[in-house]
């Protein structure tokens, strides 16, 4: 059902660099890092004691005290991006059907940090000491059931848990929900608090997070050749989607219109891109055809530019292969240069990014890119913003697993 028509009414964020839209918008077009020496637990020992730390948020703004002790800090970022967007798209559920209003959001990892709290309240006092809230605590699927159960939303209700494509796909998800006639309101996207030694062990091991330790936010520094991993980091991403009839009906303000979706598995490696960066040409592609455009109507691209070897380059070789010439005229820019990875909760953020551009007509800067990776040979807003007139934009997200989710999104 490709002819109903799905556009973006609301967002909310949560992330270093600003708690509501205006603040992160801002922070972002002037080149503001929100990278910081961890300050969440004693990083001492670890090889990267770097990270994005969502700072001054108070979960009490945002949800029931009675219900936070019940909370991961994933589910605290979720729940208050989403009222945030509830709230921006003047959506009162009261007014709906809430059996057509649906829930669709995602982490990437969960409450790890419930797991590793009772885990050492098991070891130290054992388990009659433990939380009766630990398994909804640490659960993904726990954060659309809050939701639900906050406003009333009684449509399709489930986590999307794909890595870092995980904000891409719920998006993507919706999208396809709405265009079938399951809902007419969805909330998607994702949230993520895995700053936590357990993660940060996990990726060290692997070598996969930055040590520049000394110069935290020079340290993700995506298509650069100095580059040295990613960097870790937490938040939220919430959007409201409805079908373009309900939104008009309600006489609703529209930030953009939800035009493709394409997602695929690369069925070959765990961490590493596939070959040639088959599976996120394939992504791209299907998004395009979805979209019913031709590749030269993208006019920026948000890439999922990790600041990691594998994915800058092989992000690049994709572009390549999907727009051929057209590639070299197409901005490009990294978010994550400035949030670091979000993890399951990027998709959202840098798809409220995408959308933010069009509006705005302009394009945050890729900070730290000092020395271009010869490979990395497209034109990636280095250093300043852009101001640019926009009609459609194209957001990337790939996920350990071999997930690839791209999405579009257009001027109305």
């Amino acid at each position: 059902m490709n002819n109903v028509r799905v556009v973006v009414t609301g967002m909310g964020v949560i992330s270093p660099v600003g708690n509501d839209i205006e603040t992160f918008w801002r922070c972002l077009c002037q080149g503001q890092s929100g990278i910081v020496p961890v300050t969440s637990f004693d990083a001492a020992k670890f090889p990267s004691r770097i990270a994005g730390e969502v700072k001054d948020f108070d979960p009490s703004c945002f949800v029931e005290k009675k219900d936070i002790k019940k909370m991961d800090k994933f589910v605290q970022y979720g729940m208050a991006a989403a009222k945030m967007a509830i709230e921006d798209a003047g959506l009162d559920i009261h007014q709906e059907d809430p059996h057509k209003v649906g829930v669709v959001v995602g982490s990437g990892i969960g409450g790890l940090e419930s797991i590793e709290k009772q885990h050492n309240v098991y070891l130290d006092k054992g388990p009659g000491r433990m939380s009766p809230f630990l398994i909804p605590m640490l659960i993904s699927n726990i954060l659309p059931g809050f939701i639900s159960m906050y406003y009333g939303m009684k449509g399709p209700n489930f986590s999307v848990v794909t890595a870092c494509a995980t904000g891409n796909h719920t998006i993507g998800i919706s999208l396809d929900l709405l265009r079938h006639g399951k809902a007419d309101v969805m909330i998607c996207g994702g949230a993520e608090a895995a700053n936590t030694r357990l993660a940060f062990g996990g990726f060290c091991a692997m070598r996969a997070l930055s040590q520049r330790n000394d110069e935290p936010q020079k340290a993700s520094r995506p298509f650069d050749r100095d580059r040295d991993g990613f960097v870790m980091s937490e938040g939220a991403g919430i959007l409201i989607l409805e079908t373009l009839e309900h939104a008009q009906k309600r006489k609703a303000r529209m930030y953009a219109e939800v035009k493709g979706f394409g997602m695929t598995a690369d069925a070959f490696h765990i961490t590493k891109p596939a070959p040639n960066a088959e599976g996120s040409v394939r992504a791209m592609k299907l998004a395009i055809e979805d979209a019913q455009i031709p590749k030269e109507k993208i006019s920026y691209i948000n890439a999922h530019g990790t600041s990691t070897k594998y994915n800058d380059v092989y992000e690049t070789v994709a572009i390549k292969q999907v727009f051929g010439d057209h590639a070299k005229k197409i901005p490009i820019n990294s978010t994550k240069s400035m949030t670091g990875h979000m993890l399951g909760a990027a998709g959202g953020i840098e798809s409220i990014v995408s959308i933010l551009s069009i509006g705005r007509g302009q394009i945050h800067p890729t900070i730290n890119l000092d020395n271009p990776d010869p490979e990395c040979d497209l034109d990636y807003v280095a250093h300043t913003s852009r101001d640019i007139k926009l009609e459609t934009v194209l957001s990337n997200s790939l996920g350990f697993g071999g997930h690839n989710a791209a999405l579009i999104f257009s001027k109305l």
